[in-house]
């Protein structure tokens, strides 16, 4: 039951960083246009979406309180932080969304809080990241570090990688939901960003065996097998196909490749980690709550986890194609 619950968290925050990543990523592509007509078609894009992709994230939250306790107490322990900036960031991504269509004179605050509140979520999340890669000290399963420890330039750097990946995602989404001059600016943004993310990435490596030098991520306990190399070159050459399917002028194209990215770079940081739940204090073993528990909290998985499948599902075949489409 614990590898079970375990594998339901690992396809539920891959679920949601690739659907919140896109609406993340619309949100910070959101504040670097002014052009009106552009930010109301961003909006556009995500209106049928946007809740029902952080849904996932209340997922993981409950899934982790009930099957990892110690899981959830020593990562909120750490990272109380980079947490209260994402929630924060939430809120205001919520109440700008809602608000800026009902008040004209105060939109620009609205947008404002739009832009900021994603850019607040995507970096608490790469940090977050980051911090779980250099290794969180633990002793008798409770959190044995301070309130800044995260605060390191490998997880600032990582922050910033995922703020530039979820763009990524998101420009490849406007492309997928929108035609005409939204769609042109979207393709034109995608190699800069492309690139912008693979630099970051090669900078938090040198940081990793420089800077970073006596973390666990660079003494060698997060190890891949040979064959899992495979997913860092699937990485590299997906984000390089970003760069280049501009060129193609496929719509789809862009979006599939940026998915293929994350997929590959979670599962290399998958493979990294295993068997720990947190690097390199507690596994899979040592953080699952009791068997009894696990599979109590099993029989409401196994009604809640399908009906949201479905609603997420159905959300997105039902408001497929373009938006101009929908609207006729």
């Amino acid at each position: 039951m614990a590898l079970f619950w375990a594998a339901v968290i690992a396809a539920s925050i891959l679920v949601y960083v690739i659907l919140d990543g896109f609406d993340l990523g619309v949100g910070i592509l959101f504040g670097t246009t002014r052009d009106e007509e552009m930010r109301s078609r961003m909006m556009s894009s995500l209106a049928p979406f946007g809740d029902g992709n952080e849904t996932w994230l209340v997922v993981i939250g409950a899934s982790l309180f009930a099957a990892f306790p110690a899981v959830y107490a020593v990562f909120l322990g750490a990272f109380y932080i980079p947490v209260l900036l994402m929630l924060i960031g939430l809120i205001f991504r919520g109440i700008a969304f809602e608000f800026r269509y009902r008040s004209g004179r105060m939109r620009p605050l609205w947008d404002a809080g739009f832009f900021v509140g994603s850019l607040l979520v995507a970096f608490a999340q790469g940090a977050a990241i980051g911090g779980l890669m250099r290794g969180i000290p633990v002793a008798n399963n409770q959190y044995a570090g301070g309130s800044f420890s995260w605060l390191h330039p490998f997880p600032i750097l990582t922050g910033i990688g995922l703020v530039l990946g979820y763009m990524l995602l998101g420009a490849g989404w406007l492309i997928v939901k929108n035609d005409g001059a939204l769609r042109d600016w979207a393709y034109l943004r995608l190699a800069r960003l492309a690139v912008a993310t693979l630099a970051v990435l090669a900078l938090c490596f040198l940081v990793s065996v420089t800077v970073d030098i006596s973390s666990g991520l660079a003494l060698g306990r997060m190890r891949l097998e040979r064959w899992t190399l495979i997913f860092p070159l699937i990485c590299v050459g997906a984000i390089a196909g970003v760069a280049l399917s501009r060129r193609a002028r496929i719509d789809i194209l862009p979006f599939a490749l940026a998915v293929t990215f994350f997929v590959a770079a979670y599962l290399t940081l998958g493979f990294m980690m295993w068997p720990f739940m947190i690097p390199y204090s507690l596994t899979i073993a040592d953080a699952a709550a009791p068997e009894a528990s696990l599979q109590f909290f099993s029989y409401g998985g196994i009604v809640v986890l399908p009906v949201i499948v479905a609603y997420t599902i159905g959300v997105y075949w039902v408001f497929r194609g373009k938006i101009d489409r929908l609207k006729t």
